[in-house]
């Protein structure tokens, strides 16, 4: 069986995330690691995860996030059979 080192990058990726025990530590890190288009994608994703689970509709979360279908459908795609990333941040701040 081969390596993958993608995977060790990501895995390291998610330690130095972890590592981190407060926003303003993560906004710093995001800022450095991320452009601002990456952080408002990833925010504005989470935001439409949000708003999905609350059961707002397509056009309700298209009005609030200027997302448009195709990441709607993507984010709901993932909350129904993705890892789970999102539904745990989402419980996480309830």
């Amino acid at each position: 069986m081969t390596e993958n080192p993608q995977s060790d990058l990501t895995l390291n990726l998610c330690r130095a995330f972890s590592g981190l025990n407060d926003p303003e530590s993560v906004r710093a890190f995001l800022e450095d690691i991320a452009s601002p288009g990456e952080i408002r994608a990833m925010s504005q994703r989470l935001e439409v995860a949000r708003l999905l689970s609350e059961s707002k509709t397509y056009p309700e979360i298209m009005k609030s996030t200027g997302a448009g279908t195709a990441t709607i459908s993507r984010v709901k795609r993932c909350l129904d059979y993705g890892a789970g990333g999102y539904k745990r941040v989402i419980q996480n701040e309830s």
